[in-house]
């Protein structure tokens, strides 16, 4: 066992290593920050900002008022859009947000509406090349995405940099598009209902299993159906919040606004500090969010039903609008309005190696970003007498906890039945240089895990336990004080849609790759990697996918940049020839 925790140790430093290389460097201004937000602003210029100018014949082409089923594709406009919104609206919206905030402050919001309003015309771009240079195969199935454009539309010499995105997707679709997923479901139903998270993981990873094994269309059919609803509930239940807090919503506002300028001093769960830290986190969450330039939706568009690429493309641009400008903003205005950012909330924990947890000596602090000073660290055997710690503290994203009491439970969920312990406790600190997860290893000589060990007090929440506890506060008694069940079952059905879709992402990047013979293996392989991102610490999954983002964009915004005019030649010919307007309607 330890040789294993050796092990995954030296392969968290690895992918912390791998993330502050694609997002911290150079620490002044990361490069791929400005890569992004660069790229979006160049292709907005260049074409001549076409997210406002053709926003409304979008809006017609999703209505199906150029349906043709004679055209090839597997999908409509409007499943096409859904599968592609399903796998850009999902954890992102709840919990991205949400750790945007904590993370980066209310300021973070703001850059996330700046990555969606360029993020319109960079979808647009990359889904018209998609369409463009796609491949149908003798049976009529569509394969598109950036690895056929960058191939394609740069020449035949770019091959090794559609193969590397390729790659690239693969690994991102493990992480982003499905660890991240199922770890938040089970970290959701773990607050919520005391759920074993390996319980969530098998039964989330049975349900995914079930939907891809039957292809596209059967993920378009799942998608269409499923996106609208849940899209649906979530914003009028927001909107409910916002218009009970009304008295907050101007303020608010004003305050994100400032904030996107000049950060606030760290308050609470805010763990930034500069405008930089902010400006990166506000990107790198609405990447999450929209996956904008990111080349993940392109693969899913090139699936339409159409024989004008251009005519996809406008759809495609739609989707950064409703996923970050909607219901992320929804998210976000729920979070600042009711206050829970900067709250501490009571919660339940399992004393093991998944708690993220850190043990400091009493007294000590936490430093900006949640550094922690190795002195400060509590190490070796510490005593607690009747639940309550002596000499040490605990920290929970970012800040200390308060009101702490260590219990035993008699069974596998904490029960009325778990009484306060009384004994020593072991800390084995590890990490990465700047962030300490306790390792909670004995107790009294014996395995944790063993004992049911749980510890409770009043904590800073993060990612979807702080979307659903403002949820819960904001509907209030017009929910019966269960607001946060909704997002219990929007993280359910979000993270749902959202690994349905990845897979579809991922077996056309390694069909790319390796040929049809390996999509079936890659699907068990998606499906087993969706069980194991339930049961890893948030810090490591969520890490693990931010870096599999950031390798994945490098190569499709280069693509962008050098293809962007194509594509402008290719919109204005779509004008010239009257296809504006609806034929055969």
């Amino acid at each position: 066992m330890s040789t294993l925790y050796i092990f995954l140790g030296a392969f968290k430093d690895f992918v912390y290593w791998l993330n502050h290389i694609v997002w911290n460097w150079p620490s002044t201004l990361p490069f791929l920050v400005v890569l992004l937000v660069g790229t979006g602003i160049i292709t907005t210029f260049r074409l001549g900002w076409v997210q406002i100018r053709r926003f409304f014949h979008g809006i017609k082409v999703l209505k199906g008022d150029y349906d043709d089923p004679e055209h090839e594709g597997d999908l409509s406009h409007f499943q096409a859009l859904s599968t592609a919104l399903s796998g850009t609206i999902g954890i992102g919206n709840i919990a991205g947000v949400a750790t945007a905030i904590h993370y980066g402050g209310p300021g973070a919001l703001f850059w996330m509406w700046v990555t969606a309003v360029f993020g319109m015309a960079l979808k647009f771009t990359e889904c018209t090349l998609s369409m463009r240079y796609r491949k149908i195969s003798p049976s009529g199935e569509a394969s598109g995405g950036p690895m056929y454009y960058i191939e394609k539309g740069l020449g035949s010499g770019w091959k090794p940099l559609a193969i590397a995105f390729a790659a690239f997707a693969v690994i991102c679709s493990f992480g982003t598009g499905n660890a991240v997923q199922s770890f938040t479901v089970a970290d959701q139903l773990r607050q919520d209902l005391h759920l074993a998270t390996w319980i969530t993981g098998l039964v989330m990873a049975t349900l995914v299993g079930l939907v891809i094994l039957g292809g596209i269309k059967r993920i378009g059919n799942v998608t269409s159906r499923l996106v609208p609803f849940m899209c649906v509930v979530y914003v009028f239940s927001g909107l409910v919040v916002l218009l009970v807090n009304w008295q907050s919503v101007i303020p608010t506002l004003e305050l994100i606004f400032k904030s996107a300028f000049q950060p606030a001093a760290q308050v609470g769960g805010f763990a930034g500090g500069g405008f930089v830290f902010m400006l990166t986190w506000g990107v790198k969450r609405g990447l999450f969010s929209n996956e904008s330039g990111q080349g993940s939706a392109p693969i899913a568009h090139a699936s339409a039903k159409t024989d004008e690429p251009v005519r996809e493309g406008f759809v495609a641009m739609l989707g950064p609008f409703i996923d970050t400008l909607v219901v992320c903003s929804i998210t976000g205005l729920v979070i600042l309005t009711t206050g829970v950012w900067h709250d501490k909330q009571f919660q339940k924990l399992p004393v093991d190696q998944q708690s993220a947890l850190t043990a400091i000596q009493a007294g000590a602090k936490v430093q900006l970003k949640g550094v922690i000073k190795s002195e400060d660290l509590a190490k070796g055997s510490f005593e607690i007498k009747d639940g309550r710690p002596v000499g040490f503290t605990l920290v929970r994203n970012e800040g200390t906890m308060d009101e702490i009491l260590f219990l035993e439970a008699k069974g596998d969920i904490l029960d009325h039945d778990a009484e306060p312990f009384t004994g020593t406790i072991n800390f084995a600190p590890g990490g990465n240089g700047t962030v300490y997860l306790a390792r909670f290893v004995r107790v009294d000589g014996k395995k944790v895990a063993g004992r049911k060990m749980w510890v409770e007090g009043k904590a800073l929440q993060n990612g979807s336990p702080l979307t659903s506890w403002a949820f819960k506060k904001g509907l209030g008694k017009w929910a019966g004080g269960y607001g946060n069940f909704l997002i219990t079952l929007a993280v359910f059905l979000f993270a749902l849609s959202t690994a349905i879709s990845w897979s579809y992402y991922g077996d056309r990047s390694i069909q790319y790759l390796l040929g049809d013979a390996w999509i079936m293996p890659y699907r068990v392989i998606y499906c087993v990697m969706h069980f194991l991102g339930a049961i890893y610490s948030l810090q490591l999954v969520w890490t693990f996918g931010d870096t599999a983002l950031g390798f994945m964009t490098l190569p499709n915004l280069l693509a962008i940049l050098l293809l962007t005019g194509k594509v402008k030649k290719m919109e204005r010919q779509y004008v010239e020839s009257g296809k504006l307007e609806p034929t055969g309607k």
